[in-house]
């Protein structure tokens, strides 16, 4: 496992009241002579599904033969994970030695205090990204955000090119008091290398509201572009866009990609490529299915199986038979995994999982208090559902939810406790939850595409 000192340092011995400092991750790519000199850069900025999007992007460009770096977070199952090349994760001494560069730049910069703030892990990952493509002479750079843009390390990258997904109202309080607000910031992600802004159509007033924000950035001489993906022939076709909420981001990070070409001089992706190359994309945890690997001894969903020890409520109903249960299947547990946190995305992962399977015999679900939980709770209704605590101390997980829901903690998942909730069960949450998840089915995560 990589050293992650170099990456966690300053924010782990943050102080009360002090802030990541944009100054300081300035002064860090300057030192690593990255402030100017580094590969071109597709940044992607939304609400939701920016890594979707951002790896959509990558495997475009890479299917027209560009090396690239794709940098997204959080990662599933390794922190390696948040540094790739064609898809492929870097190995556990590559990123070593990036944070070995990194934190060597570092030390030479004032204090902490002197700066008026700490190095953001998230932004030190994508400082990775960069320092990995200037060291391995990549063509472009596919960088996804924090949950921010102008207070975003990406805009010190100076994003040629802009994806801008869905705004919505999530992170009130943190990014603007509405979603207006919210709106502005991520597009102020844009400034003066960039060259194009492509978005996914949004409510008239926070359109006009991206509109406005980018002719600010760059002095009017860029006009947002709008791909919709429900016009007829847009690419890429619809059997090759990911499942369920992220086939728009499929079809922005395609279109985004496809102004990078411009932009690089490129007639534009080769069709026939692109649809090779796009078929292979895979994305853990965004409708992601897995078999649960078989333990040794009895079968968890046997007749002699358990719920966890530390769960309360009912694991597998009354003895009825799961929903839409179909006869003569055979025994194994699988697994449907999406980072659905909202009533939206959990209704759209509970239809894609009924389709798939005719039915769902347990619901996973971890949302923190601060995520939709009364929406998730009305959609998933009498299903039987086990609510999931994450140890993480800025998680609360106080909402009130309904008598007949289990309780477990994160810390029990494993494939015996999977499999003792039935043979289709759907896990939705955070990715802090879904990375668990992952790891439990010892599911394949550092490689996205081919």
């Amino acid at each position: 496992m990589p050293s992650l000192d170099p990456f966690f340092t300053e924010w782990a011995d943050r102080r009360p009241g002090q802030t990541r400092s944009l100054g300081r991750a300035s002064a860090l790519l300057t030192a690593l002579g990255l402030d100017s000199g580094h590969a071109p850069v597709l940044g992607v900025v939304g609400s939701k599904g920016k890594g979707s999007t951002a790896t959509t992007a990558a495997a475009a460009l890479s299917s027209v033969g560009l090396r690239t770096v794709l940098v997204t977070g959080p990662s599933f199952r390794s922190y390696r994970e948040r540094v790739r090349v064609d898809g492929t994760s870097v190995t556990d001494a590559v990123l070593d030695a990036l944070g070995a560069g990194i934190d060597a730049a570092r030390r030479e910069l004032p204090t902490v205090e002197e700066s008026g703030g700490y190095l953001a892990p998230s932004g030190l990952f994508l400082v990775a990204g960069l320092l990995h493509a200037r060291e391995t002479g990549a063509d472009v750079c596919v960088l996804e955000a924090g949950m921010g843009g102008r207070r975003d390390e990406l805009r010190l990258a100076g994003p040629e090119v802009v994806a801008l997904g869905k705004v919505f109202a999530e992170h009130v309080g943190v990014l603007g008091d509405d979603v207006v607000e919210i709106a502005r910031e991520k597009t102020l992600v844009a400034g003066e290398r960039t060259r194009a802004l492509v978005r996914l159509p949004q409510t008239p007033e926070v359109a006009a509201e991206i509109d406005a924000a980018l002719a600010e950035a760059t002095g009017g001489r860029v006009a947002a572009e709008v791909v919709d993906p429900g016009e007829p022939g847009v690419e890429p076709p619809p059997a090759l866009r990911p499942p369920g909420l992220s086939a728009a981001s499929g079809v922005l990070g395609t279109a985004a990609a496809a102004r990078m070409l411009e932009h690089l001089g490129f007639p534009g992706p080769n069709l026939r490529s692109l649809h090779d190359v796009l078929g292979t994309v895979r994305l853990p945890g965004r409708l992601s299915r897995h078999a649960v690997p078989v333990q040794d001894g009895p079968r968890p969903n046997g007749d002699t199986g358990r719920a966890p020890s530390s769960a309360t409520g009912p694991r597998r109903g009354t003895g009825a038979a799961p929903e839409g249960a179909p006869d003569g299947e055979a025994a194994g547990t699988e697994v449907i995994v999406d980072s659905a946190i909202d009533r939206v995305g959990v209704a759209t992962a509970l239809a894609h999982a009924r389709g798939l399977w005719g039915g769902v015999d347990h619901v996973l679900l971890c949302l923190p208090d601060h995520k939709d939980v009364s929406g998730a709770v009305e959609v998933l209704g009498d299903l039987p559902v086990t609510a999931v605590r994450l140890p993480e101390a800025h998680l609360r997980f106080e909402h009130a939810l309904p008598a007949h829901w289990g309780r477990m903690d994160a810390a029990d998942l494993s494939p015996a406790t999977l499999a003792a909730l039935g043979r289709r069960v759907l896990a939705l949450g955070t990715v802090y939850f879904t990375g668990r998840v992952l790891e439990a089915v010892d599911a394949p995560t550092d490689r996205l595409f081919g």
